[in-house]
């Protein structure tokens, strides 16, 4: 086992998202940067290795990108989502404004993301990447990094500062687990997801509507759709892994299509070789990491899902990812550009919106599957909507406190169960249907506020 010397400053493991993104900050804040990832180069590659789920970008995952630079970029290749589009069994439509009039989402191709910042991290000068090193161990008395490099051998790289963004299976985060005092959570969800593609119609267009995300609610299960630039949806179905209705029950042609002519009657025209990529595309189980410290002293981090991986139900696994790197630049720079007790003041503060965001994420597959096809719920989503919109100094639906706003994701949790309380006392009136755009419920609302301080 030989060494690599050339020391950086900044050492990163994981190229991904995250890791580029970091590689970004890093090297525009005039550090020296290595990155080392277990894959090829996906600039070279002539199919993205990895996860293929589309990615719904928001505006904490926008607000990093301004700040290195590379938000008009990725507008050019993301489609925004004003609403969702709940699609019944029996063929009727149900719309839901994601926020206020030009709210939006925005479905973005992972890959095509991700070569992005990997080119824009590479332009600086500042950023040396290794591709095809898999990370193997961590000494972390020595501060030293053991890899299997696929064209050279085994190595061990020496590093100053260390930055894990190795993703759920984090080999960072497997070496800060030995150390006394560290607590680690992992679980899986019952459901799984599997992948489907809807192609562009004969003449390159859209064979639904555009600018929303689909879904297709059925209470223990889901199907959702993303739309692509190039007039293509990316269909993700979350489904049980196993029993009687499941991934592994459905294991014959016949099976699949009875299920999707039964359960999705209105995708089977738009998905004429169904079967065919059903049994080649393979069922993924879906995994939430909670894990503190995300520090060892000032010399490793972790960043991402390795700190905080969480189910996609909220669209905030590469958001929470992105801001994680926005808040540490931040940091960094009002220590002055130091490292002196920043990863350990850092790790404290964020760890907790790690928490929340896993939880708010296992709480809204919940409520996209089953309550986005419930009228009673479709009306408490109005009528907040419409509070809001006259008091939005008091209130800020949960939904938007997570997606349209940059405040911590404890504190969004924390105001969305009160307002939740609230919303309760509300619904429960017998005749809500009449009167819900009354300002007899405006007043209500008010006051049920005025009466909560933590709201204040």
């Amino acid at each position: 086992m030989s060494y690599l010397y050339g020391m950086s400053e900044i050492t990163i493991i994981g190229a991904g998202l995250v890791g580029s993104l970091q590689a970004l900050y890093a090297a525009q804040a005039g550090l020296t940067v290595d990155v080392y990832e277990r894959r090829p180069d996906i600039r070279s590659a002539t199919l993205y290795q990895g996860r293929s789920i589309n990615l719904a970008l928001s505006d904490r995952g926008w607000k990093a990108l301004e700040e290195v630079g590379q938000a008009d970029k990725v507008r050019e290749i993301a489609i925004p989502m004003y609403k969702r589009t709940m699609h019944d069994v029996s063929g009727p439509l149900r719309y839901q404004p994601y926020g206020a009039d030009g709210q939006a989402i925005y479905s973005v191709s992972r890959g095509a993301l991700n070569r992005l910042l990997l080119e824009a991290a590479d332009r600086t000068g500042n950023v040396r990447f290794n591709f095809e090193w898999k990370c193997s161990s961590l000494d972390l008395k020595q501060k030293e990094l053991h890899f299997d490099a696929a064209n050279s051998g085994q190595r061990r790289v020496k590093y100053s500062r260390l930055i894990g963004t190795d993703g759920a299976f984090s080999a960072i985060r497997q070496a800060l687990m030995m150390n006394d005092r560290f607590d680690y959570h992992q679980f899986y969800i019952e459901h799984g997801y599997k992948e489907l593609s809807i192609y562009p119609d004969e003449k390159g267009g859209f064979k639904m509507e555009k600018e929303t995300l689909h879904i297709w609610p059925r209470k223990d299960f889901m199907l959702i759709a993303l739309p692509n630039p190039d007039g293509s949806f990316t269909c993700t179905l979350f489904f049980q892994m196993e029993g009687p209705l499941s991934f592994a029950s459905l294991d014959t042609d016949k099976k699949v299509m009875d299920f999707f002519k039964t359960t999705f009657p209105d995708i089977l025209p738009l998905i004429p070789d169904l079967t065919q990529q059903w049994n080649t595309n393979p069922a993924s189980s879906l995994v939430t990491v909670r894990c503190n410290p995300w520090n060892y002293a000032d010399e490793v981090l972790i960043l991402g899902d390795a700190a905080h991986a969480v189910v996609p139900f909220y669209g905030q696994g590469m958001n929470a990812g992105f801001e994680d790197c926005s808040l540490l630049n931040t940091a960094f720079k009002a220590n002055g550009g130091s490292f002196s007790g920043l990863f350990s003041r850092y790790a404290a503060e964020r760890q907790p919106d790690g928490v929340a965001i896993s939880e708010l994420a296992l709480r809204n597959f919940i409520e996209m599957r089953d309550k986005t096809a419930d009228p009673v719920f479709l009306l408490q989503k109005k009528i907040e909507a419409r509070f809001s919109a006259a008091h939005p100094e008091k209130w800020q639906p949960l939904y938007s406190m997570v997606t349209f706003s940059h405040r911590p994701y404890c504190e969004a949790l924390r105001r969305g169960e009160v307002q939740d309380g609230i919303m309760k006392q509300v619904m429960d009136r017998a005749d809500i249907e009449q009167v819900w755009d009354s300002p007899e419920i405006e007043s209500a609302i008010l006051a049920a506020w005025e009466n909560t301080p933590e709201l204040h």
